[in-house]
């Protein structure tokens, strides 16, 4: 297939003002304009959630990895235990 010459151009923009008419093309066009807008910006939302919940979860393996005990430098003399009681 060649493309779309000039003449493809004005023969298809010709069936659609004969498909919707002269006076619906602008309404139709706004509509057009407005969900594309709409789908743009949640794009960007579910893009920002991504980044946030990435972030979120690097700072808490970050936090994991601070909070941990050196309970292998102690070796096995001391087990530990979570209870708060003596063994």
């Amino acid at each position: 297939m060649a493309g779309l010459t000039g003449w493809h151009l004005l023969v298809l923009v010709l069936v659609v003002l004969l498909l919707f008419g002269a006076a619906k093309l602008p309404a139709l066009a706004k509509s057009m304009g407005q969900s594309a807008r709409l789908f743009k910006g949640e794009m960007k939302a579910m893009k920002e959630d991504d980044g946030k919940a990435a972030q979120t979860s690097a700072d808490q393996a970050s936090a994991d990895v601070a909070n941990t005990s050196p309970a292998s430098d102690q070796g096995a003399s001391a087990p530990r235990s979570d209870s708060g009681t003596t063994p």
